[in-house]
């Protein structure tokens, strides 16, 4: 019997072998109750170690998922201040909230409203392109997260306080702090944490995944007296990828997406942005199979940005720690066989594309760097496309109106965006529009 199963008492882990998940808990289950043994066993006062951020507002990125909800819980409770969302929240966050019994944070447009000059601290993210509008960047006295620092980073007037770590989860920070702080962390708001580094690292099976990660989870399982953390993973898996067969098109592709800025060392020295969408689920066939329903979405992504040059959407097998790449044109394609190699191939009765990536799941360790490479190693769009864009261009500048490129009219959210098949509409404009047929 593994020492997990000693301690744990639970007859789950003799009659089978261990899950990784379960394996790094058994493994770091002496360095986890060191950990627990600096959590106070009630609530009580403790010296602040961070007096600037007493009194903040703690928000994740737009296009919410749970480390940021979780994290700006746990970090509100941590240094003294209230979490807010900057978005709507997915599946998987409903579930952890109900699951640990914790209220939903106010909307930040909300909070700021009440305060237009209260702080913020920013959790999981310090990218403009992240940001709520509704947020000054005047107001930010923080950061806490654990991405990397890129080129369109926030920009603030004065010193802020910064934890940045190179860690699997933002969550596992705030853990690691309640602990290191000596401060008292309650149950609902470790459950949050626990559920937030389990859905972040992919039950710690993510190569972004370090040790401390697992340290904090197996701190977090003895803290909490769960009796089976694999089976919690499994129950919050599945009641984030039910859901994705209940979401429309728009919210598959729209709901965790982020921009990218990619520069190349070669020629013009050229910078392409690229959306990068990530849909993370136990039933990847299923969510392949609605391939040509994301394609049109995808599409409208650069339609409503014209700064978009790319957009792609990786399907990610959480069981078989496997990706399949939608591609959604000749610009992507091209990229993306830069970028991973192997052969794009045509789905059927559309227009879309798909191209394996065996072994990658992570957007932040495996998809991005690779494209990193690609276009610093002087990938272009493929020449046609370019010449075509260009014709198309100069047909819009005759007969758009002006202030509208294109006389292309933009949506940023759902509610503007119609659902259904997209098309060339002449019946406005001699050089047509793009509209979605409504279904």
């Amino acid at each position: 019997m593994s020492k997990v199963g000693e301690h744990l008492k639970h007859k789950t882990y003799v009659e089978r072998d261990e899950t990784v998940l379960e394996h790094a808990v058994d493994a770091h289950w002496t360095e986890g109750q060191s950990l627990l043994s600096h959590l106070p066993k009630k609530e009580g006062q403790a010296l602040s170690f961070v007096p600037e951020l007493a009194g903040a507002a703690f928000v994740g990125h737009i296009m919410t998922d749970l480390d940021s909800v979780a994290g700006a819980i746990g970090a509100a409770h941590l240094y003294g201040g209230d979490p807010a969302i900057a978005s709507e929240i997915n599946t998987e966050t409903e579930f952890a909230l109900k699951e640990w019994g914790v209220e939903l944070p106010e909307p930040i447009e909300e909070t700021l409203a009440k305060d237009p000059k209260r702080n913020v601290c920013l959790v999981d993210f310090q990218q403009q392109s992240q940001l709520n509008s509704a947020i000054p960047m005047a107001n930010i006295v923080g950061v806490i997260d654990h991405h990397a620092l890129q080129s369109n980073t926030i920009v603030t007037e004065k010193p802020i306080f910064v934890d940045i770590r190179p860690w699997g989860c933002m969550s596992s920070i705030i853990a690691h702090n309640f602990a290191t702080q000596e401060k008292f962390l309650p149950k609902n708001v470790a459950g949050m944490l626990l559920s937030a580094i389990l859905s972040d690292t992919l039950n710690l099976r993510s190569p972004t995944t370090t040790a401390w990660d697992e340290r904090i989870v197996a701190m977090l399982v003895q803290y909490l007296k769960v009796k089976d953390v694999n089976e919690l993973a499994a129950r919050q898996f599945r009641a984030k990828s039910h859901s994705l067969s209940l979401m429309t098109p728009y919210a598959l592709v729209n709901g965790d997406v982020k921009r990218f800025k990619f520069a190349s060392d070669v020629g013009e020295k050229k910078t392409y942005t690229v959306a990068y969408a990530v849909v993370e689920t136990t039933d990847a066939p299923a969510s392949l199979a609605r391939a040509n329903e994301l394609v049109p979405e995808m599409r409208a992504v650069k339609v409503a940005d014209d700064t978009v040059d790319a957009v792609l959407l990786a399907v990610v097998d959480i069981v078989a720690l496997d990706s399949t790449l939608v591609v959604c044109g000749r610009v992507e394609a091209s990229l993306a066989v830069a970028a991973y190699g192997g052969t794009v191939v045509d789905v059927a009765d559309g227009a879309a594309q798909t191209l394996a990536l065996p072994g990658l799941v992570s957007r932040k360790k495996d998809f991005v760097p690779a494209l990193t490479k690609a276009v610093k190693n002087g990938w272009v769009p493929p020449e046609a496309v370019v010449r075509e864009h260009l014709v198309a261009e100069a047909g819009k500048a005759e007969e758009a109106p002006s202030g509208t490129p294109g006389g292309m009219k933009r949506s940023r959210s759902m509610k503007d965006v119609a659902q259904g098949d997209v098309v060339v509409d002449y019946s406005e404009e001699p050089s047509g529009k793009l509209v979605r047929i409504a279904s």
